[in-house]
């Protein structure tokens, strides 16, 4: 699990067949199934984790305890007893990896120092890891995402080469290599890596998309679709749902925001695998893809979703709070055609986007979606301060040609 390697649930389905009084067994399990969106078995296995976890150590109890309320939707509580667990068993990597990485409990906490927390949690049990090929890999993709990419690059690259079979530490090179805009040495270690772990991770989708990512940088719009078609389209793929529906309404809407047409029926395919395993509201990730898919095929739907995510932000169950709702507002403005409102709309949201978690190169589809509304609305102003801070991080081909648009509109 440590090294989004495929096999987990083989792995503990053996150890409780061995041992069936096993509770982390039955916890990891549960795990495995959350990930998989089952929810009714992984709750059948917390509910077996905590009968057989009664007379085990203290270390244990706790534990399962802190997975359970995740898995059981209480993820403030999580958090609270994962830090305190952390401060008697820091080693406690599953309860620490809980916390960590762009679908983590911080991430996805609604805080807008998501990246700074992750790190000074990272930093904080630095030395009682020291060279682990885990621990090197989140410490400096936790480095990378907050803005230190020399370090992070270089810790994360310790990672990786002590185990370079781990699909965690080759996805935090791939963020790395995106950060400081080096496509050319992203595209050659993805080609690379790909093809060599051909089936071993839940991540190979994903790895997919960092490398269709650097296709639409190159302006290699049929490229990134052909990466698409052959890796990432929700057919068939061993991945967990969030990661498939993310990626496939992500890369598509970006596609569509570099000129490529014909995607309908491509829209259609995630929009069934969506209505599978994202029906209604719950986790705000997926629902703000969700804005994506029903803006281009049904905007019943859309409607539908909105309603609910605000029910659950008067109840107080919307982390990133109304600029979640607004943020699927914009793009609904946005494939609607009316490109003045959608920029109108994201503009303000722009220094929220942080609170929708996922990764920089994540939430970068929605920026991009501002900057291009700008531009076709012919208010290269709105756009100009954000592509120049952009530009200051990285370079990138895009940027520096929606710069010169801006500057034409100017």
């Amino acid at each position: 699990m440590l090294a989004a390697l495929l096999g987990a649930d083989a792995a503990f389905d053996a150890a409780i067949a061995e041992d069936p009084d096993f509770a982390l067994a039955h916890l990891g399990r549960a795990r495995v199934h959350q990930l998989n969106m089952e929810g009714a078995d992984a709750r059948a296995r917390v509910a077996a984790a905590r009968q057989f976890v009664a007379n085990a150590t203290p270390r244990e109890r706790q534990h399962v305890e802190i997975f359970a309320s995740a898995i059981e939707g209480q993820p403030k509580k999580a958090v609270t007893a994962a830090e305190q667990h952390l401060q008697e068993y820091p080693r406690d990597a599953q309860v620490l990896a809980l916390l960590l990485g762009a679908f983590g409990l911080y991430a996805f906490s609604g805080r807008a120092d998501h990246d700074a927390a992750r790190l000074a949690i990272s930093e904080r049990y630095a030395d009682d890891y020291g060279d682990d090929w885990w621990f090197l890999t989140y410490l400096g993709w936790a480095k990378t995402e907050a803005g230190d990419l020399i370090n992070g690059r270089a810790i994360t690259e310790r990672g990786y080469a002590l185990k370079p079979s781990n699909a965690g530490a080759a996805h935090a090179v791939a963020h790395a290599l995106f950060e400081q805009g080096n496509g050319a040495e992203g595209r050659s270690f993805l080609s690379a890596w790909l093809p060599a772990n051909d089936r071993t991770s839940f991540l190979q989708g994903h790895l997919a998309w960092h490398l269709a990512l650097i296709a639409i940088e190159d302006d290699d719009a049929d490229g990134a679709l052909d990466i698409y078609e052959r890796h990432i389209k929700p057919s068939g793929r061993p991945y967990p749902p969030l990661n498939i529906y993310t990626d496939t309404a992500s890369l598509l809407w970006r596609l569509s925001l570099a000129g490529k047409t014909g995607l309908d029926a491509h829209w259609q395919d995630v929009a069934r695998y969506g209505d599978g395993f994202f029906a209604k509201a719950g986790a705000h990730f997926a629902d703000v893809h969700h804005a994506l898919v029903a803006a281009t095929t049904n905007n019943t739907a859309l409607e539908a979703r909105l309603s609910e995510m605000q029910a659950r932000d008067a109840d107080g169950k919307l982390a990133p709070g109304p600029s979640a709702i607004g943020l699927c507002r914009g793009i609904a403005a946005f494939a609607a055609g009316d490109h003045e409102s959608a920029a109108r709309i994201l503009e303000p949201l722009m220094p929220d986007l942080v609170r929708i978690g996922g990764s920089h190169a994540q939430r970068e589809l929605w920026e991009d979606t501002f900057i291009v509304a700008s531009l076709r609305a012919g208010q290269g102003h709105k756009a100009a301060g954000l592509i120049s801070e952009r530009l200051h991080r990285r370079p990138s081909r895009r940027d520096e040609a929606w710069a010169r648009e801006a500057q034409v509109l100017r």
